[in-house]
């Protein structure tokens, strides 16, 4: 027989596997390759996560308030275009974008609005923000304290994963040096004052995404995590103090087998690096802690409710492969943004697989099985070759500069559209099992007033805020994003009174400039 047989990933599988090597490693052992916990799901499930965030913070805080009324045990926060790239709502720049995908935030006061009504102390808040992370994260522990909560009690993730921008995603503001500097200011924060807090989500999902193979999604994540601890270590940060509250957050595709092999190998593979490379001593430094977002890129407009298919056996992944937090796509969003009912499936997908399904009466249910054993041996192997070329070229800093991520992503990405175009890879409902005439989905249109509404909103804040006490706020942010001093203490004064995220945001263009990517054909 000729025909090989190859993974999403390439790589090559045999007819049937009678045997590969014994499993005698328990969960809870270095390196964790069968799970960071002992029990795993046996104690305690993940959290469930619904990517949440549209149109106003009236409306965003709605769709909270339904979620956690529905079973859903964490928030996360989407935020619109505008709010990512650091412009304010009235900007010229944000004109179309705001609330399109995502809440709009340009002031604390829209954040207190997001919130109302939600005890922080009571639930984890993950927040999908990179280039302007850190006030975001400022914006989140001013409506602590009007609460009266504590920064000690505040539990969450902000994404803040500036290097994956500029390889597959682009909402960067700042060139990479200064963004880092902004990186470790949030870290260095978080450790001191916020214990509970991760501070950076570092992510492997928009790389996989943009075409990344699951091997490549490892690999370019890692690096940009050595990257960061790197920059840590040399603001004089030890690795115990802040390694334990690093998290990762990966895509999971529909080659079931594969993605739980590459969640076991990732576990393994971040254990050996902590250890090995960074000489942790801490355990805990030694987790793989991640989040798992079901593929929104493999998601089709055509027939729709398939898509509720294919998210439940990419979340099945997941759960198999051992995630900590998970959130489902909903079966319209190749369409537009969510409607509430499609929601609803989606974390009624998560609760029967955590309550119905069997698979988390057992820790690592897939472990020993031949097949897996081998992807995930060979997952850990194709992952550190590309770590030690990583490393040859000077880190990942160097590997972006020089465009060998996104360049090795690009490859892959036309790989699979063109096994797409020839009928080589089957995507149900648009190059099989086609349907002439399909009913009209249900779709979530934002109301076009939502926007007028939001700046008119914010030009009054910006009339009724005590001006004077801006400026000085804004004057001594720029005096300290222009020395050694760490931002964060500033962002959170500047932002307490009634700063905007524009502002701020403004402060640092004028200190740090903007990036400008070179251009390659």
């Amino acid at each position: 027989m000729s025909e090989k047989f190859l993974t999403d990933s390439n790589i090559e599988v045999e007819r049937i596997y009678k045997k590969h090597r014994e499993v005698k490693e328990d969960a809870g052992e270095y390196p964790f390759t069968r799970g960071i916990y002992n029990e795993m799901y046996r104690s305690r499930l993940w959290t469930m996560r619904q990517y949440t965030g549209f149109a106003s913070a009236e409306e965003t805080n709605k769709r909270f308030k339904y979620l956690l009324k529905q079973g859903q045990t964490g928030l996360s926060l989407a935020f619109d275009l505008p709010t990512q790239t650091g412009y304010d709502s009235d900007h010229v720049r944000s004109e179309g974008e705001v609330g399109r995908v995502g809440v709009a935030i340009s002031s604390l006061k829209d954040m207190m609005t997001c919130f109302d009504g939600i005890p922080l102390e009571q639930v984890s808040t993950s927040m999908t923000i990179n280039s302007t992370a850190n006030i975001l994260l400022s914006f989140y522990i001013a409506v602590a304290e009007h609460q009266n909560v504590s920064q000690q009690e505040l539990r969450g993730t902000i994404q803040n994963d500036i290097l994956k921008e500029y390889i597959a995603r682009n909402t960067y503001i700042y060139p990479p040096e200064q963004s880092m500097r902004l990186f470790v200011d949030s870290v260095e924060y978080c450790s001191k004052y916020i214990p509970k807090w991760y501070p950076v989500s570092i992510s492997g999902y928009h790389m996989r995404e943009a075409g990344a193979t699951a091997i490549q999604e490892l690999a370019f994540t890692f690096a940009n995590a050595i990257a960061y601890i790197d920059a840590c270590l040399a603001r004089g940060l030890d690795i115990d103090d802040f390694a334990p509250r690093l998290s990762f957050f990966w895509c999971c595709t529909i080659d079931i087998l594969e993605e739980v092999a590459k969640f076991r190998a990732a576990r393994r593979i971040w254990a050996k690096i902590m250890k090995e490379r960074f000489n942790a001593k801490d355990p805990k430094s030694m987790h793989l802690r991640f989040h798992v977002q079901t593929s929104g890129e493999s998601l089709t407009a055509q027939q729709p409710d398939n898509n509720i298919i294919r998210v439940t056996l990419q979340a099945l992944a997941a759960v198999l492969g051992g995630c900590q937090s998970l959130h489902t796509n909903s079966k319209d969003e190749a369409l537009s943004l969510p409607t509430e009912h499609a929601v609803k499936i989606a974390l009624r997908t998560q609760q029967i697989i955590a309550y119905e399904s069997g698979v988390t009466r057992v820790v690592d249910p897939l472990g020993g099985s031949y097949y897996i054993e081998y992807l995930t041996d060979t997952i850990e192997e194709k992952v550190n070759e590309y770590l030690a070329k990583i490393d040859k070229m000077g880190g990942s800093l160097k590997a972006i500069e020089r465009g060998y991520f996104q360049d090795e992503i690009r490859k892959n990405a036309y790989r699979l559209k063109k096994e797409v175009d020839e009928n080589k890879r089957i995507i149900v409902g648009v190059n099989k099992f086609i349907e002439e005439e399909e009913r009209e989905p249900e779709i979530y249109v934002i109301d076009p007033a939502s926007e007028k509404k939001q700046i008119e909103r914010l030009r009054e804040l910006k009339n009724s805020r005590d001006k004077s006490k801006v400026e000085s706020t804004l004057s001594r942010l720029r005096r300290a994003a222009d020395s050694n001093e760490n931002t964060m203490p500033f962002i959170i004064e500047a932002v307490k009174s009634y700063a905007t995220l524009g502002e701020i945001s403004d402060i640092f263009r004028e200190v740090f400039g903007i990036y400008k990517p070179k251009i390659s054909f």
